[in-house]
């Protein structure tokens, strides 16, 4: 699946308050992104090792 985003197709559908932010405003913002995306990491790295866990278990049950 292919998504053919564009600079005008991604301007077009960000909100103007997005674009009337101050740099203080959008410092805070791109934070907020930066930790969800280590926590979305994270939750994935957590499934991963859940998963080898539970398998490790069952092979040695």
């Amino acid at each position: 699946m292919s998504i053919d985003l564009t600079l005008q197709k991604i301007a077009e559908e960000m909100p103007k308050s997005v674009l009337n932010a101050s740099d203080k405003d959008l410092e805070g913002f791109q934070k907020i992104l930066d930790e969800t995306i280590k926590l979305r990491e994270g939750h994935r790295n957590l499934q991963k090792m859940i998963k080898s866990f539970s398998s490790s278990m069952i092979q040695r049950s």
